[in-house]
């Protein structure tokens, strides 16, 4: 597990702007600081790929690179997670696309509540390395949900989770559902509470309304 916030960089001040409540009030700029924080997420996530030298001819002679051996299958959850996705895309410029469609469809009290997949577009993720991002790790059923159903369909080499804020009990239900050789987690901040109807406290809101605006009930 690789807890970005934890250090000290710029990509604090993107996740301290998109938490702030004033600052979400503009929501392209929200957007963007997922998008920005994709592209760290990313750059940070490379380091673990394979590399292999590449021999690079230029105008004046040639010189030998390494370079990755393989390009992910990047993973999101719509719609909160296109920003982040587009992040992570903007630097694996060469891989291929899985979306799915997942919601927490609410019981009448309105606090519980079960995952409803409705939708899933992937290639072929076998023996390949898989990145699913979300913005939110709150109870982490989501993400298993998204986890057993790719998995359903192919057998990843890796799978790396990408989310900028989590929970402890998102992280505890995840490692506890996930082989921890199978699964890498990548997180900015993680925060200790959730609400009675699991949203992440502190957190920062509800990410999909924040990016496209507030949906119909």
């Amino acid at each position: 597990m690789h807890v970005l916030g934890n250090s000290n960089s710029i990509f604090n001040q993107f996740i301290a702007e998109i938490r702030d409540e004033e600052i979400q009030k503009d929501s392209m700029r929200f957007r963007r600081n997922l998008e920005r924080c994709g592209e760290i997420f990313a750059y940070e996530l490379s380091k673990t790929f394979p590399y292999e030298k590449k021999k690079i001819i230029t105008p004046l002679g040639e010189v030998e690179i390494d370079l990755p051996k393989v390009q992910p299958v990047i993973a999101t959850i719509l719609r909160a997670g296109l920003p982040l996705h587009q992040g992570i895309l903007n630097f694996f410029d060469k891989a291929e696309n899985a979306f799915i469609s997942a919601y927490r469809k609410h019981d009448k009290n309105e606090v519980s509540f079960t995952i409803k997949m409705e939708y899933l577009s992937s290639p072929d993720i076998d023996g390949k390395i898989l990145i699913i991002s979300d913005p939110m790790l709150a109870t982490g059923a989501s993400m298993i949900t998204v986890i057993n159903a790719l998995k359903a369909i192919g057998t990843p080499l890796h799978i790396h989770i990408v989310s900028l804020i989590a929970s402890k009990e998102g992280v505890a239900f995840v490692k506890k559902n996930c082989n921890k050789n199978e699964i890498t987690l990548w997180l900015g901040n993680i925060d200790d509470e959730l609400t009675a109807t699991s949203y992440i406290v502190p957190g920062l809101g509800d990410a999909g309304d924040l990016a496209y605006g507030k949906k119909r009930d």
